[in-house]
C-alpha cells in the first residue's frame, strides 16, 4: 500500500517545512493548526485546510504531528478521539521517552498506532539528502508509510518501544544545546575584545570538531576505564578556572563556565582529580 494523502497538524517552522515538502513531492495535503492564518501559504499551494481537528484526523491514514510538547498533542488529540481509529501518527514532537509511552498507549487504546519520531534535521533541511529523524514503534507501521515518511528524511528505526526514539533524541538535543550555548559564551568573550564571530568562525570549527575525543573515550565511558592518560579532572579545573576570570576580566558574564567548573570541582571532591573528564559520567549519575 502506498500511501498518497498525508495530514499535517502543526504548522510551526517545522510542520511547515513538511507539509512544504509534501506538496513539493505531489501529495495530497490537509493541514489543521491553532492559528488557522499559518496555512494561507500552504492552501494557496493546493494544501486544504481542515475546519477541524476531527476533519483534519479523519482526512488521512498517516498524521503527522509537529508540535511543541505532548500538552499540545492531548489538547487537540482529544478534541476528536474516535478520529483516531485507524491511524498512523507519526508524533514528531519533542517531550520525555515517558511521555512517548504514555501517548502511544492513549493512542493505541484510541485503535490509532503511534511511530515516535526525532527529527535530526532543522526545518530547511526537511527533504534534503542526508536528512535523519530517529524512529520508534511498530516496524509494520513504518514499512507500511514508509515512502511517505522517507519524503521529509532517512529513517533510522531504533525499535519497538516507543520511548527510544525521544530517549535518542533528548540525549542529542542535550548536547546540542549545552554545545551551542558555549559556543555563544565564547562568541560573546570574543566580540569583548573586539574579534568579530566571522573572524573567529574557522577557529570556532576546529575547535568545535570533537570526533577525536568521542571515538576515544566512547569505547572506555562504556568500560568504565577513566583512567587520566590523556587529561584529568584537576587540569580541567585549573583549565576553567582562567576562563572564568578571562570572562570576568572582559566583563563578560561566567555563570555559565562557572557551573561547569562547579560540576568540575564535584568531581575533584568526589576523589576524582586524576582520572579523566569521563568519570564525571559516574560523578552526575549518583547525583
Amino acid at each position: 500500500m502506498t500511501t498518497t494523502s498525508v495530514t499535517v497538524i502543526g504548522l510551526g517552522p517545522m510542520g511547515h517545512a513538511m507539509a512544504t515538502t509534501y506538496l513539493d513531492r505531489g501529495y495530497g495535503l490537509t493541514v489543521w493548526n491553532r492559528t488557522p492564518a499559518k496555512a494561507d501559504a500552504l492552501v494557496a499551494r493546493g494544501a486544504r485546510l481542515a475546519p477541524t481537528a476531527e476533519d483534519a484526523l479523519r482526512a488521512s491514514d498517516l498524521v503527522v504531528l509537529s508540535l511543541t510538547d505532548y500538552t499540545a498533542v492531548y489538547a487537540i488529540l482529544e478534541q476528536a478521539p474516535a478520529a483516531l481509529a485507524g491511524r498512523t501518527v507519526a508524533n514528531l514532537t519533542s517531550d520525555t521517552p515517558a511521555r512517548a509511552r504514555e501517548a502511544a498507549a492513549w493512542l493505541a487504546r484510541h485503535g490509532a498506532v503511534q511511530l515516535t519520531g526525532g527529527v535530526q534535521v532543522p526545518p530547511p533541511g526537511i527533504g534534503t539528502p542526508g536528512a535523519m529523524t530517529y524512529y520508534s514503534g511498530p516496524a509494520e507501521a513504518i514499512e507500511t508509510h514508509r515512502a511517505a515518511l522517507e519524503t521529509l528524511t532517512g529513517i533510522d528505526h531504533l525499535g519497538e518501544d516507543p520511548g527510544l526514539a525521544a530517549l535518542y533524541y533528548q540525549i542529542g538535543i542535550d548536547m546540542f544545546w549545552i554545545g551551542l550555548t558555549g559556543y555563544l559564551h565564547g562568541q560573546a568573550l570574543a566580540q569583548a575584545n573586539g574579534i568579530s564571530a566571522q573572524d573567529f568562525l574557522p577557529h570556532a570549527l576546529k575547535t568545535a570538531d570533537f570526533r577525536y575525543f568521542l571515538e576515544f573515550y566512547a569505547p572506555r565511558i562504556d568500560a568504565g576505564n577513566h583512567a587520566g592518560d590523556m587529561e584529568t579532572l584537576s587540569m580541567a579545573v585549573a583549565s576553567l578556572e582562567h576562563v572564568v576570570r578571562t570572562a570576568e576580566e572582559s566583563g563578560v558574564d561566567a555563570s555559565l563556565p562557572a557551573a561547569t567548573l562547579d560540576l568540575f570541582r564535584r568531581g575533584v571532591a568526589a576523589g576524582r582529580d586524576q582520572d579523566s573528564l569521563t568519570s564525571l559520567v559516574e560523578v552526575v549519575q549518583k547525583g
